[in-house]
């Protein structure tokens, strides 16, 4: 990066009969601050700067934190901060912006260097980085997942290890990737060589898994909006047994069919709908015999990824625009759903089970293991989605309020889901006269597109209640979409800047191609079992190990306390003691466990009626080695490439190098 840096200036501490020479060198050089700070930078004289280091940049400094966007205004010290900001000295007792201390004693300047290049791109508003937050972390595990695995671990019980995995372990992993992000100004690979360089392998296996994630995560979305343009019609399919799909267990009802039995070979017309029609899971024998690809699958993906490239092609400008919509219109669709759900009879049956507290399972280690890992996968640390979007934050934004204020409304969410989802499970254990446990016996994509489905399909309005419902499943998707793919762009564009900075249109273009290239597997008729292996093998492990040595490298090798005084320079306050411990012990112990759980106790794969076999698990885990390989082959090539002796070698691929983007753009000399 071109640079220009401004002279270095010097002055002579005298005695107290030359008192009116030294009044008179300040004066020169407070003349010289005001004319270079017109042109390029900012000169600062501070007294004893170097050795109070970064604590005492802001102490007494009186510097506000700013909590909203301002795009006339400079938006960190490499922009021109104004003098008094958190990269400078505070007020000295003469009333100046850089004097302080007694007057002869020794004197340190402070020079800046300011980049030549054009400022980083930053936020419209405030409210386009919380929509985009919000929207990343509330997605469709939300959903289906969190009310799901609440019944299943003791119902109103389950809230308990949920909450305590969520403020030890979840919430700081939160707020350190924000800081992380807003400080360093980069994406999760060039971030890297400021914290420790040899773990820089960790960014790239950020980017690989996830592109896994685009593979999958997005069919979900095509199948959602088949069932969104299938519901275009007065009688909705998946409410008859007529149809060229169905067999002769396909058991048709309405509300108003008080005579029909239902028995457990009865199968609905929501569920052959789903299986036989969407999916066509029937036509594949399982994982070795994918089958064909679905046009009518492809085509509604090719839509999808065409709404993703045009709302993300530009940067966080035109994102930041679309998620107004498609961050807010969930919620007014869950407020719809939960309104005309807890009309419908049985409900109570649905939020009873949802929320009576069972205590004797906090006993059972699995609750444990499904709270720790519900609460990190829908926040979502580790995806390199949060350092991507705080990278475009100003410089002194309030992240600390931000990742509170994000996560609580993501729990809240996940919170009011369950009671959207059990009142209808509710209702229809009411119309088959079964217990709720058997009629909530599916999870994931089933819980949506099956039981949901068909409660939606015998309410009164159903084409309007089907129609917002999948709608909220797409928009759901593509906030997740829209930030996982832009944690990837921003990673390679601050990665190549020379390259791809003028690129970013072809190369989100060629990025979206890739990913639904790698996703037309997913849109056979099998597909539905690959979905299921990616979610459970492939990317879940990787990405909480990639995590955990992120942990490590920032609490061990960049330490707690420099990374706690950069977060005092950005906020003007240092972390308490809380968040210190959490980042050196608790949170490594949190994602560790995840980690020995998942290996001791490996989830059991099952999908309608395919059972995986042994060696899917191995290929499973294969996918999942695949990106987390990248960590230690960076480390070797860092290592085999370095300069000296391997003690030397050591020593520079641990050491931080600085920034030429934010206010360690400082340079300190000290004059006699």
């Amino acid at each position: 990066m071109e640079t220009k840096d401004m002279m270095m200036t010097s002055m002579s501490t005298m005695d107290k009969e030359n008192g009116g020479e030294l009044d008179k060198g300040r004066e020169e050089i407070e003349g010289q601050e005001e004319e270079t700070q017109q042109e390029n930078g900012r000169l600062v004289l501070a007294d004893g700067l170097g050795d109070r280091g970064p604590k005492s940049l802001t102490s007494g400094s009186g510097q506000q934190v700013s909590n909203g966007y301002t795009t006339s205004t400079p938006q960190s010290p490499r922009e021109g901060s104004a003098p008094g900001s958190a990269a400078g000295a505070g007020p000295g007792p003469t009333g100046g912006t850089g004097l302080t201390g007694p007057l002869g004693g020794l004197r340190t300047l402070v020079v800046q260097q300011t980049s030549l290049e054009r400022p980083r791109e930053t936020w419209s508003k405030k409210m386009d980085f919380l929509l985009s937050v919000i929207g990343y972390a509330v997605d469709l595990g939300n959903v289906w997942r969190f009310p799901y695995i609440c019944y299943q671990n003791g119902g109103g019980a389950f809230l308990l290890p949920y909450l305590l995995m969520a403020v030890f372990g979840g919430v700081p992993l939160f707020y350190m990737e924000l800081a992380l992000g807003q400080f360093h100004r980069s994406g999760c690979i060039s971030i890297w060589k400021h914290i420790c360089p040899i773990f820089k392998g960790i960014g790239f296996a950020i980017c690989i898994i996830a592109l896994y994630i685009a593979f999958y995560y997005n069919t979900i979305m095509a199948w959602a909006l088949y069932y969104l343009l299938s519901s275009f019609r007065p009688t909705l399919p998946w409410t008859t047994c007529t149809n060229s799909w169905n067999t002769a267990n396909c058991n048709h009802y309405l509300s108003s069919d008080h005579n029909v039995s239902w028995s457990n070979s009865s199968t609905s017309p929501a569920e052959e709908f789903y299986t036989r029609h969407v999916l066509q899971v029937h036509l594949s024998p399982g994982l070795h015999q994918l089958g064909s690809i679905s046009w009518q699958l492809a085509l509604c993906l090719l839509f999808i990824f065409t709404i993703v490239y045009f709302s993300i092609w530009k940067g966080v400008k035109t994102s930041g625009k679309v998620v107004w919509v498609t961050a807010t219109f969930p919620y007014l669709v869950l407020l719809v759903l939960l309104i005309r759900g807890a009309t419908l009879p049985g409900a109570w049956r649905g939020v009873v089970f949802y929320l009576k507290p069972d205590w004797e399972k906090l006993l059972s280690t699995t609750v444990w293991i499904d709270a720790a890992a519900q609460i990190f996968f829908s926040l979502g640390p580790g995806f390199g989605v949060l350092l991507a979007f705080a990278s475009y934050n100003p410089f002194h934004n309030n992240c600390y309020k931000d990742a509170l204020v994000t996560s609580s409304v993501n729990c809240l969410t996940s919170f009011l889901s369950g009671f959207v989802i059990f009142t209808v499970l509710g209702y229809m254990a009411e119309m088959r006269k079964q217990n709720v446990d058997d009629v909530a016996k599916d999870a994931g994509p089933s819980l949506l597109f099956i039981i949901y489905a068909e409660a939606i399909a015998n309410m009164p309005a159903a084409t309007f209640f089907a129609i917002i419902f999948f709608l909220m499943i797409i928009m759901l998707g593509l906030d997740s979409t829209f930030a996982g793919l832009e944690g990837v762009i921003t990673a390679m564009l601050d990665e190549f800047p020379h390259f791809l900075a003028k690129r970013r249109e072809w190369f989100v273009l060629g990025l979206v191609c890739v990913c639904y290239l790698g996703a037309l597997s997913t849109l056979t008729y099998g597909g539905a079992f690959v979905v299921k292996l990616f979610e459970e093998y492939a990317t879940g492990p990787a990405v909480i190990t990639v995590v955990l040595l992120e942990v490590i490298a920032v609490s061990w090798f960049y330490g707690t306390n420099r990374f706690c005084n950069d977060i005092q320079v950005m906020l003007g306050f240092y972390p308490g003691g809380f968040w210190r411990v959490c980042w050196v012990a608790i949170c490594p112990c949190f994602l560790l466990f995840i980690i020995i759980s998942f290996l001791a106790f490996p989830p059991e794969v099952k999908l309608f009626h395919y059972q995986y076999p042994s060696w899917t698990t191995v290929l499973g885990y294969c996918i999942g080695v695949s990106s987390f390989i990248c960590v230690p082959a960076y480390m070797v090539y860092h290592l085999l490439n370095s300069k000296g002796t391997f003690k030397q070698r050591l020593l520079k691929s641990i050491t931080p190098q600085p920034s030429t983007d934010n206010h360690r753009d400082l340079f300190v000399t000290n004059a006699i």
